[in-house]
């Protein structure tokens, strides 16, 4: 989430991976939505692959499954969020709220008003000659 100059973004570390991220949340609620990870993956301009892959990551970071697939035809078919998905999605929403906040604090403003709109253009030759060569 961007606030000014400020850029938030909330991660949930497991290990070395990223359980939880803003676009996981964002391929959680597409998965929501559509009822199936192709059709979530499709929403996002994303590969099937890829859509698969982020779930099967976030299914094996967290206690209990997050997505679950349903085979066989009819209504009965394609993907949905278990119980602990909706927890999981509800609480990373009420974190980012949280986190939302901070771009009211004092500390924020004060950097921001330090910041440049756009970095001044780097010199020609941006780094300097080593004077003992």
């Amino acid at each position: 989430m961007k606030v000014g100059p400020l850029l938030i973004k909330l991660r949930l570390l497991c290990g070395d991976r990223f359980a939880m991220g803003p676009g996981k949340a964002d391929l959680l609620a597409a998965i929501d939505r559509e009822h199936s990870i192709s059709g979530a993956a499709r929403a996002m301009d994303m590969s099937y692959r890829r859509a698969w892959l982020l779930v099967d990551e976030m299914n094996r970071c967290f206690v209990e499954p997050l997505v679950e697939t349903l085979s066989g035809g009819g209504r009965e078919r394609g993907a949905r969020l278990t119980p602990a998905g909706r927890r999981v999605v509800a609480a990373y929403g009420e974190l980012e709220a949280a986190s939302a906040q901070l771009a009211d604090h004092s500390s924020h403003r004060e950097l921001a008003a330090m910041l440049r709109d756009e970095p001044i253009a780097p010199a020609a030759d941006p780094v300097p000659t080593d004077p003992t060569r």
